[in-house]
């Protein structure tokens, strides 16, 4: 590059990673290289290698992803080579000129496995190849680790750098069975139009609401939404739509999610408590540390694009491979490093969650109460109707803007149950996964409980904190029997949450049956989601029975 273009690419460099001083190298770009793979379609690649790199021989980096090669996607690429890291860096089959059809994540396994052993055959190649990447670009990571690992382990990753990812997005796609509806066609709209060169809508729908899209969140049956959204039926959606059980093959042959305990390879994690992949991303941190491998974590206040954590990733990964390559102390002083929100405070923790956390019980009272003592019985009760869906707010997303958001207004809703604590005394902290069991009945044969944590303020805000939804009698759900008197317990997983509630705040529960259009309302006939076109307004029970109370399971954190 002439030192012209080396100085533009640092200062775009220092604009798209805000908070990252570039490294000390300038970059060499040796664009679209083919890469082979076994069935004779070429992939294209591009290598980024730092100029004149002194010191201990660092590893090479490949990063594999969908979304292009050149621009804001290619930031982090180049900031690792400014950092003195060789980097491949290529597209996925089918997209930005790389042969054959995209399929979302069934080609990622061969593909990628076919990409690191040509790799390591390059004159370029360190001898050392670990991967990096965030969200799909993570996936691709998880798709070659365990397998190569166990069948290839010369060719496997020497380290894993995951970000904000996970190994199956099967499990996010049907959320504990319900439809993540917001994500998965608004990718695909995206998806679809930067395939097809489409690229004035592609940049419009980044900067403004697409109508098109909200007019695709509307549509039933769920297998019409891709046609509205995108302007015609998208091969990988409609297998979405259709595959409801994820034991169905289509999913099974596209998780990784049993092989993750099979990786040795040194692993660095970052992803934050508004991540859409979070619980299962700390699902894998926990199957690994089961087997005495924890991965290096870092959680923060982000979600998934948060433009204040590609900063923080590209230093710690630098910090992360120059450590178990170089011999140059990261300067970590302990596994875990965790975001308290409500205190705005980071944590240096052994584990997570962090030792000494137990969990105590709170119960749903009749009166709309939220206390750890048992209830007096009684029943709560809303109407929820699919033509007039209970709206999300807040809550985990592709967008950019995430975080706490004020759910007052929603908490009016008719179609909302809410249940307070008494103002706090003192903080109380809860460090993991709250976990809901919520005596429930319903007048359709199929209904979703979605419940939410926030965070009360004296002044009347009820910011969210976290959530998660359950989706029963749907064709893959998994149904609690009913008892004889048609209540059942709906076992509700919440979103990991390492908050405190100030003194003089108050803990808020709502329980409600959906958060269109971030989950698929549901339209109560238990027929198959992508058929479904006949909406059913449902009468809801909360039961407060005594023997049975609805509760629920706040991991308590002593320490404040």
């Amino acid at each position: 590059m002439s030192t012209l273009r080396q100085r533009l690419s640092r200062w775009v460099q220092s604009r798209t990673l805000k908070g990252l001083t570039p490294g000390p190298y300038d970059i060499e770009l040796r664009k679209d290289l083919r890469v082979p793979m076994d069935d004779g379609v070429e992939l294209l690649a591009d290598l980024i290698t730092p100029i004149g790199a002194t010191g201990p021989r660092l590893p090479t980096i490949v990063i594999r992803g969908p979304y292009g090669r050149r621009g804001m996607v290619a930031g982090q690429a180049r900031a690792l080579a400014r950092e003195g890291f060789p980097v491949l860096f290529q597209s996925c089959r089918g997209t930005w000129g790389s042969g054959g059809v995209f399929t979302p994540q069934i080609d990622e396994q061969r593909d990628g496995m076919a990409t690191h052993r040509w790799v390591r055959k390059q004159p370029w190649c360190t001898g050392r190849v670990v991967t990096f990447g965030p969200s799909y670009m993570g996936f691709t990571q998880w798709a070659v680790a365990g397998r190569m690992t166990a069948d290839d382990p010369e060719n496997a990753p020497d380290a894993l750098c995951l970000l904000v990812t996970m190994p199956d997005f099967g499990a996010i796609t049907w959320d504990n069975a319900a439809f993540s509806l917001r994500n998965a066609l608004g990718w695909t709209q995206m998806m679809s139009r930067m395939i097809n060169r489409e690229m004035l809508p592609l940049f419009l729908g980044m900067l403004r609401p697409d109508r098109r899209l909200l007019r695709g969140f509307g549509t039933l049956p769920l297998s019409g939404g891709d046609t509205v959204a995108a302007g015609r039926a998208v091969h990988w959606y409609q297998d979405w739509v259709v595959h409801e059980r994820l034991t169905d093959g289509y999913w099974t042959q596209q998780s990784h999610t049993a092989s993750v305990v099979d990786v040795t390879a040194p692993i660095y994690m970052i992803t934050g408590w508004y991540d859409i992949f979070l619980p299962w991303q700390l699902r894998n941190h926990a199957a690994l540390t089961e087997v005495g491998r924890p991965p290096l974590l870092t959680v923060g206040p982000w979600g998934h694009s948060a433009p204040g954590m590609g900063a923080v990733a590209i230093r710690e990964t630098a910090a992360f491979l120059r450590d178990r390559f170089a011999g140059e102390p990261d300067g970590r002083t302990a596994p875990v490093r965790a975001f308290r929100t409500g205190a705005d405070r980071w944590h240096d923790l052994p584990s997570w969650p962090p030792p000494g956390t137990a969990v105590q019980a709170w119960h749903l009272h009749e009166a709309g109460r939220l206390h750890p003592d048992a209830p007096d019985g009684g029943v709560s009760f809303y109407v929820y109707d699919p033509d007039d869906p209970t709206p999300a707010v807040g809550g985990p997303s592709l967008e950019p803007k995430q975080g706490p958001v004020d759910n007052a207004a929603h908490e009016a809703r008719a179609d909302v149950l809410v249940f307070r604590g008494d103002p706090l005394g003192e903080p109380v902290t809860i460090a993991g996964p709250p976990v809901a069991r919520i005596r429930f009945r319903s007048s359709r044969p199929s209904f979703d409980v979605f419940v939410r944590i926030c965070d009360v303020h004296p002044d009347g805000r009820s910011m969210s904190v976290c959530d998660g939804i359950r989706r029963i009698g749907g064709i893959a759900a998994a149904e609690p029997g009913p008892d004889e008197d048609g209540f059942r317990e709906v076992t509700v997983d919440l979103w990991p949450a390492f908050h405190t509630f100030a003194a003089g705040h108050r803990i808020s529960v709502q329980v409600s049956s959906g958060a269109h259009p971030r989950y698929a309302r549901n339209p109560g006939s238990g027929e198959p989601a992508a058929t479904a076109a006949e909406t059913h307004r449902a009468t809801q029970e909360v039961s407060h029975s005594a023997a049975h109370p609805s509760h629920i399971d706040l991991p308590m954190w002593p320490s404040s």
